[in-house]
């Protein structure tokens, strides 16, 4: 985009608004074209403006962030940002709000009022960026509605078939919940997933993925047990990885640095689950912004295992997946409607029908899936 991006910050603390205009200013892509104190004035300063992004605040008065949201969702398809307190409760409005479409969101430093929020300026200026380069979204994903859960399982949770680890970003919530919902409470492989999310989001996200799921989504604690229909969710700021044991398949967390910019971090999870699991596993780097993943999904590829990447046409944003897909590290390419069954299919039991070609170089086409990306 030649042009400066346009972007519009709404927020009721007019230190907020303050804070958030210098440091987005110091960008020379970037230009504030606006302010607003609640959605109300968002939306009609929406009308005057035209930004190509909108950072927004959640918690406000007259007309909130959410409700704001649905207006941009319905009226303009304009890309948000929400900027969200470090809370539980924002914590649970902020996956409300990206449900009901917000981009990406960004958390304020919980000293962010005494005017330190640097800290977050290059990673929100990074979110305004693929924001706008984005467009309006490529595909609609429906989110199913969280239910109360009623467990059928009548036999104790065995041994997986294989271990899928899956790396995901930016459109990750809304992915994983459309993706975990059509999967059987009888699936047959273990998950663990590295989302890029902060700490104190992770376990509400896997509490509303469980909850709209017939698996068992937890966020993971060092020492879970790798079960079949069990998914295990990294916890913000720690990273995941996996050890075969006498006593069976676990998880462990970690506190080693950040890798790629982030922890959890793909790739750290990815070469743990090629080292311990190798032809047994399956990896899957899925939407989302960077390239972190990319060289573990090579790892996994190297010691057999099978690996995908989300169809970039069905991603909120592609790097992620098309990072591996270009070094070659992807086997296959999967459209997200199809991922479900494609997993499923890598996991069954019959094993004759998963493994990849004797040469190693390709796996069984899943769902009408290409074994290639389309250009």
């Amino acid at each position: 985009m030649s042009a400066k991006i346009r972007v519009l910050v709404v927020d009721d603390s007019a230190l907020m608004r303050k804070l958030i205009s210098q440091v987005l200013q110091r960008d020379p892509s970037i230009e504030v074209v606006g302010t607003a104190m609640d959605g109300a004035m968002g939306l009609k300063k929406m009308e005057e403006l035209h930004p190509h992004v909108v950072t927004l605040d959640i918690d406000m008065p007259r007309m909130d962030g959410i409700e704001m949201l649905r207006q941009i969702t319905r009226k303009h398809r304009v890309p948000v940002i929400v900027v969200s307190a470090q809370t539980d409760v924002s914590a649970s409005i902020t996956l409300r709000a990206l449900a009901f479409g917000a981009f990406d969101f960004v958390t304020k430093p919980q000293d962010a009022a005494l005017g330190r929020i640097d800290q977050i300026a290059v990673e929100l200026a990074q979110k305004i960026k693929a924001a706008a380069s984005s467009g309006p979204p490529k595909m609609i994903i429906t989110v199913p509605t969280i239910k109360p859960k009623v467990s059928r399982r009548t036999t104790m949770p065995s041994g997986p078939s294989r271990i899928i680890a899956i790396g995901i970003s930016t459109g990750g919530p809304n992915a994983l919940q459309y993706v975990f919902s059509q999967l059987p409470e009888d699936f047959p492989g273990c998950i663990v997933v590295v989302q890029h999310m902060p700490e104190g989001f992770t376990q509400m996200f896997a509490k509303r993925l469980d909850e709209s799921s017939a698996l068992e989504v937890k966020e993971a604690q060092s020492g879970d047990l790798l079960l079949a229909g069990r998914v295990l969710i990294c916890p913000g700021d720690r990273h995941i990885k996996v050890r075969k044991m006498e006593h069976g398949k676990i998880a462990i967390l970690v506190d080693q640095p950040r890798v790629n910019g982030h922890r959890p971090s793909a790739d750290v999870l990815f070469n743990s689950v090629a080292q311990e699991f190798g032809n047994n596993a399956v990896g899957v780097l899925m939407t989302g912004m960077g390239e972190d993943g990319a060289a573990g999904l090579g790892a996994l590829q190297a010691a057999g295992a099978i690996t995908a990447a989300q169809s970039p046409d069905t991603c909120v944003v592609d790097s992620m997946p098309r990072a591996a897909i270009e070094r070659g590290f992807a086997m296959k390419i999967v459209s997200l409607p199809n991922m479900a069954s494609f997993l499923q299919a890598t996991c069954s039991r019959e094993r004759q029908k998963i493994e990849p070609a004797a040469d190693g170089t390709s796996a069984p086409a899943a769902a009408g899936e290409p074994n290639s990306l389309r250009r």
